[in-house]
């Protein structure tokens, strides 16, 4: 099975007939007939219906149609790849984000990719870690940023930092602690994401192994919506520090530490397992890594570093 033959089956295919298929290929007709011919005895079946109205696929050819698209889609990106091996990194790449994590680095990552690979056209999505994990797998994204390192089968994980979650208030002239335990978490209203929520989830269950009951007074899925609610004076919440890192600058909100380890976030670098990379997609990936050591070593995202060397 040679690649030509591949390029001519699915040519006969979407011209319908060889004398068309002919003449789009710039093949003879004798000699086009020939190969599909040999690719269907070195396959050991029919692919086409044939008929004085052209040739129609058999099912086994609509079977190996859909391979064929895919072998040759693979072989075109190889050969690009290889023709951009020593070029500048270029095309586009898609970066998932968790909405926590997309407030504080996405304006620096973009900044930084437009300074380092003109010529990448970098695409963010936001979301929660759920979606992105799917879209990662199902190629709709190159690369994504999610929280946690469990071993997952179908991803590359790659630890970047641990996000310390924090109790995040609002500046309204009282008492604020800069560090409290667990069990103090329940004498604040607050104000959460729902259940189905990463975050909450978190929350949840470091809170239930301990048995403490935490008064929720108000569920909000947007965190833009939330913040402003925790600023309005109705509740307080829990985020990671550097979600809210402006508004604290700013003076709007005030966080305290909270003294546990379960209330920890590790943030990894994601990349699908079945999917071959692309060069952009790399350069991307150790661009994000740069950008976020230096926001973790300038104190801009309050977190610890555990990626080791920045690339």
């Amino acid at each position: 099975m040679e690649f030509r033959q591949l390029r001519y089956f699915i040519g006969v295919v979407e011209a319908g007939s060889l004398l068309q298929a002919s003449s789009r290929l710039h093949v003879a007709q004798p000699a086009l007939g020939q190969q599909i011919a040999a690719l269907e005895h070195s396959l050991g079946a029919r692919l086409f219906e044939r008929s004085s109205r052209g040739m129609s696929l058999t099912e086994a050819g609509k079977i190996f149609l859909a391979h064929a698209r895919v072998v040759l889609a693979d072989a075109d990106r190889a050969r690009e790849a290889v023709r951009a091996s020593n070029a500048a990194p270029s095309g586009s790449v898609s970066l998932g984000l968790p909405t926590t994590v997309g407030l504080v680095a996405t304006v620096p990552i973009l900044s930084a990719c437009r300074e380092r690979y003109p010529q990448i056209r970098l695409r963010i999505v936001e979301g929660y870690s759920g979606f992105l994990r799917e879209w990662l797998q199902a190629g709709r994204l190159d690369l994504s940023l999610l929280y946690g390192d469990a071993v997952d089968a179908a991803l590359a994980k790659r630890p970047l930092l641990d996000d310390r979650l924090a109790l995040i208030s609002s500046s309204d002239g009282q008492a604020f602690p800069r560090q409290l335990s667990m069990h103090d978490l329940a004498r604040w209203p607050l104000v959460l994401p729902g259940p189905d929520h990463g975050l909450r989830r978190i929350i949840d269950d470091a809170c239930g192994s301990l048995g403490i009951v935490l008064n929720v007074v108000a569920e909000i899925e947007s965190l833009s919506s939330v913040k402003r609610a925790v600023e309005a004076g109705l509740g307080s919440t829990i985020l990671p520090k550097g979600s809210v890192a402006e508004e604290i600058a700013d003076g709007r909100l005030l966080a305290s530490d909270i003294d546990s380890p379960s209330m920890i976030r590790r943030v990894v670098c994601a990349t699908s397992v079945t999917r071959p990379g692309t060069r952009a997609g790399t350069a991307v990936m150790e661009l994000v890594s740069d950008v976020l050591r230096q926001m973790v070593d300038d104190g801009s995202w309050p977190a610890r570093w555990i990626g080791g060397q920045a690339g």
